[in-house]
């Protein structure tokens, strides 16, 4: 039986900052709130609830606004995200030992399989609207063994449901603070991944 891993999405397997600037902005225009696209770009990991009360958005209004962002998301988000370096690789990696891949992100459910499908990933498992510590349910319900992230967050999910926590730092968070959240080990990218998976120990 092969090893399962668990990747996040944004910032990890994919870059959709462009996008995600262009949708804030429009949600801001659409709505008079001062919503600032770049922060939010620059910062992903959260959910959108908690990046709206950041930006004090009226609590009556975020469910609507929630709604809005996923509507205009697949014509301002998906067409412009890129995946990361070795993103691809790292997924094949996973099943050239025999693995599977889990998904496990805070993005809406079908906008994260919108970018999936877009970028042609292989992954067998999709789940999404989790967060943190959050995530640790489905990582333990799919059996994941190692659970990678670019969001103290993810490391908080993997330590939670007892999964090796592996840092990137293409997203908002250094190597330095990935490792004092609990990470093993901190990658500049995913292509340091499948060397990585290579040298691990057999799980029984």
């Amino acid at each position: 039986m092969g090893i399962t891993v668990g990747f996040d999405l944004d910032m990890t397997l994919i870059d959709p900052r462009p996008g995600m600037v262009a949708a804030l902005d429009a949600l801001a225009e659409e709505s008079g709130l001062p919503l600032d696209g770049e922060h939010f770009a620059a910062n992903l990991g959260p959910p959108l609830d908690a990046v709206l009360r950041g930006f004090e958005a009226p609590e009556e209004r975020i469910p609507g606004l929630v709604d809005r962002f996923r509507e205009i998301y697949p014509e301002l988000v998906v067409p412009s995200t890129v995946a990361l370096p070795g993103a691809h690789a790292a997924l094949d990696a996973v099943h050239r030992a025999g693995g599977r891949t889990v998904v496990v992100t805070g993005k809406f459910g079908p906008n994260a399989a919108r970018h999936i499908k877009a970028l042609g990933f292989e992954v067998d498992v999709l789940v999404g609207e989790l967060w943190s510590t959050g995530k640790a349910a489905a990582l333990t319900e799919h059996g994941a063994e190692v659970y990678v992230g670019d969001h103290l967050g993810d490391i908080n999910g993997a330590l939670a449901a007892g999964a090796v926590p592996v840092g990137v730092t293409t997203g908002p968070c250094s190597r330095a603070e990935l490792l004092e959240a609990g990470a093993e080990v901190v990658f500049d990218s995913l292509a340091e991944f499948p060397a990585w998976l290579a040298g691990l120990s057999p799980r029984a």
